[in-house]
């Protein structure tokens, strides 16, 4: 069933996602896009019943306003400005519109059915998936993580046999990830699931380099080619899945906003890719990837995972990898797992992790004085990763962890805790 559509045009505001999930919250199917839509690409998206002009704070851009084309105001949608008034709109608001006047336009003047459930977006994707595709391949990586687990259980339901799983061992995986991995989608899902083991080739590609960003563009360059190498082993292969959500693409920067920081699936894509992309979850919310999931039959326990970022570890190593800095990440983030767990914070913390920073404090093992490096511990609770708030753990949990971390982690003299919100800081460090 194809869901009616409430467009909004990102003409530099900061509040796109509220108004985005406050129109799906009413049951209406939203989509943001950039200010400078022609009308032919508006006229190709379907079911569109109205458009919202979000202007805010970044409107001014190299020292002009941007503005739609003008062409779009004979498209005949309605059309509702926020922050952003003109007389060619049907109604207009100074600020940002209460829920009963932004009701009142979805319902009232755009005529926008209430069919917006994950039930027929699922319809919607595998639809448009199948046309897409064809009879031809799709190569998808997959991690084992929420966002690629979603999409591989949508492209089997549009494609079956015709989805090639690919998971890359990149050596910036969680303790016992991999094995993991490969129990669950290869011995218990029976995928079509292919291995490859490339810690030698990442931990090379990366040594030296300490810049954020470059560590995540080599990284998604190198998963790339690595897919790109699989898919010349194989026959038919054109496309690759992706588990891209708006989040990703959001603070990879937009016309009107600044990058917060590139993600492996949207900056750090080669410019040669050789692949189409298939993305059917770009337009979803964290929350609802999960929803997604539950949809589709996932179970429970990998639905709601807590959320591991594409360049892995590597972003909790800060500065430049170094293999001692890297297993004190992964073995400290297994104890904080384990004891969470225990806690039972496992089902009530949307994500924790432990990252090491690239410096050494003194301290004292054995009696003797020390100079070793530091853990850090981060848990955050959030519904849709664009805001977070820090989790206040127990004392005597947070003393087991450093207990446990200090004791059996070698390299490390000292425990800290992350006590920053989402913003000003983000929820990885890198």
């Amino acid at each position: 069933m194809k869901q009616d559509m409430i467009v909004i045009l990102d003409l530099g505001s900061t509040e796109n996602t509220a108004v985005a999930r406050q129109i799906r919250d009413m049951g209406v199917y939203s989509e943001i896009h950039p200010h400078d839509i022609t009308r032919s690409e508006l006229e190709r998206l379907e079911n569109v019943k109205g458009i919202i002009l979000n202007g805010g704070e970044n409107r001014v851009v190299d020292g002009s306003a941007v503005d739609i084309d003008p062409q779009l105001y004979q498209c005949g949608y309605p059309m509702m400005a926020i922050d952003h008034p003109t007389a060619k709109c049907d109604r207009t608001f100074k600020s940002v519109p209460g829920k009963e006047d932004l009701k009142g336009f979805v319902f009232d003047v755009c005529q926008a059915q209430a069919n917006w459930n994950m039930k027929n977006f699922i319809e919607d994707q595998v639809e448009l998936i199948r046309k897409q595709v064809g009879d031809r391949k799709v190569l998808l990586a997959l991690s084992g993580g929420v966002d690629s687990s979603v999409v591989a259980a949508m492209l089997i339901r549009a494609i079956g046999k015709q989805l090639v799983c690919v998971h890359v061992n990149h050596g910036l995986m969680r303790k016992n990830e991999s094995e993991s991995v490969i129990e669950v989608f290869k011995n218990q899902l029976h995928a079509n699931l292919i291995y490859v083991d490339a810690t030698e080739r990442f931990l090379g590609k990366l040594a030296g380099v300490a810049d954020p960003e470059r560590k995540r563009k080599i990284i998604g360059g190198e998963f790339i080619r690595v897919f790109e190498e699989e898919a010349r082993k194989l026959e038919g292969i054109d496309f690759l899945g992706q588990g891209t959500i708006y989040p990703d693409i959001i603070e990879s920067g937009t016309k009107t906003a600044k990058m917060v920081k590139s993600h492996h699936n949207v900056g750090g894509l080669p410019e040669d890719l050789k692949f189409e992309l298939v993305e059917p979850l770009k337009q979803l919310f964290k929350d609802e990837v999960r929803s997604c999931g539950v949809e589709l039959g996932l179970p429970a326990s990998m639905v709601y995972r807590q959320p591991f970022p594409g360049p892995g570890l590597g972003v909790r190593c800060l500065g430049a990898i170094t293999r001692d800095r890297l297993e004190a990440v992964r073995e400290s983030d297994a104890i904080l797992r384990e004891e969470f767990e225990k806690a039972g914070l496992d089902k009530k913390v949307w994500q924790y992790f432990t990252v090491v920073p690239d410096f050494k404090s003194v301290g004292v093992k054995n009696n003797a004085r020390c100079f070793d490096y530091m853990v850090i511990i981060r848990a955050i609770n959030t519904i849709d990763a664009m805001s977070a708030t820090i989790e206040r753990v127990d004392w005597d949990v947070l003393e087991r962890i450093t207990d446990r971390i200090l004791k059996e982690v070698e390299h490390v003299c000292r425990v800290c805790y992350d006590m920053s919100p989402k913003p000003p800081a983000t929820i990885e460090f890198e």
